[in-house]
């Protein structure tokens, strides 16, 4: 039982990794650049949540509504003013911009909050369920996370292939300047697409801090490396590849921690990423591309 029980905490961690991996392969797949300000997306919308249900009072409906809310203008404030203007400029300074953000993300919250770990309240009112005479205990934040991921998926991949904004995205991540030649808006497309991503680590930050109940300025910083690294495991740019990779990411994380070492599970995770890359460079879900010169 103990087997089943970690191979679940796994698969609902790796859920997490999922949510928040898509962000990156949806703003990689479309945008062509990597938004590593995105883990600290997840911590804003922590602390939005922390400050209007616990420090104010108010229903956690409406908490969650609003980091939601918080984190999608959060999202595209970042895109119009330290991503658009570079969007011509090489991967470096995009990547300098990225790191720039998210350190200016995680000092504006520590001058906010302080440094001291904050108690979460978890926002997740299913009891938990007991199996095989109580020997197996499945949390009420696993079976929501788990049921959350597998939603946002459903949806995401219908939004994608069957909206109008869903198919003027897969035609930007094709090639930008064909689709506005056939009057796609590229630049509303790009913001649509880093609102949707910054949505998802919203709920993504308040599914992670219900399970570990507490938040700081660097909540979202080793979540998000984590949930990069999924992405670029299930093949970045893929959605499908978000969910296997993180997936997988948590299963091996949870495992690692409980069979070999929980200092070295980082390790191991990383590990495993390596190897697969050797193997297969694009990542499970992962495409080749071929680029004429």
């Amino acid at each position: 039982m103990s087997f089943i029980s970690y191979l679940i905490s796994g698969i609902s961690l790796g859920s997490i990794y999922a949510i928040i991996a898509l962000g990156y392969t949806m703003v990689y797949g479309i945008a062509k650049m990597l938004n590593f300000a995105h883990g600290d997306i997840i911590m804003v919308g922590g602390y939005a949540v922390f400050t209007i249900g616990i420090t104010c009072g108010m229903n956690k409906w409406i908490a969650m509504l609003v980091g939601v809310v918080v984190c999608t203008v959060l999202g595209i404030v970042i895109e119009k003013v330290a991503y658009k203007p570079l969007r011509g400029a090489s991967s470096l300074a995009v990547l300098i911009t990225a790191i720039g953000v998210s350190y200016l993300l995680q000092n504006l919250a520590l001058l906010i909050f302080g440094s001291n770990p904050k108690s979460f309240t978890s926002v997740v009112s299913v009891p938990m369920i007991k199996l095989a005479n109580g020997e197996l205990t499945i949390t009420g934040e696993t079976i929501v996370t788990i049921i959350v991921c597998i939603i946002i998926m459903v949806v995401l991949t219908l939004f994608i292939n069957k909206t109008k904004a869903g198919r003027a995205m897969l035609a930007v991540s094709e090639d930008k300047g064909a689709a506005q030649l056939m009057g796609v808006n590229v630049n509303g497309t790009i913001a649509l697409t880093f609102a949707i991503g910054s949505a998802l680590a919203a709920v993504a930050g308040i599914l992670l801090c219900s399970a570990y109940p507490q938040i700081i300025p660097t909540t979202g910083a080793m979540p998000g490396i984590k949930a990069f690294t999924a992405a670029v495991f299930g093949g970045i740019g893929s959605i499908p590849g978000a969910l296997i990779g993180g997936i997988i990411l948590g299963v091996i994380e949870s495992l690692g921690q409980a069979y070999i070492s929980s200092q070295l599970a980082d390790a191991i995770v990383f590990s495993v990423l390596i190897i697969v890359l050797l193997v297969k460079p694009t990542g499970i879900f992962g495409k080749k591309i071929n680029e004429k010169v």
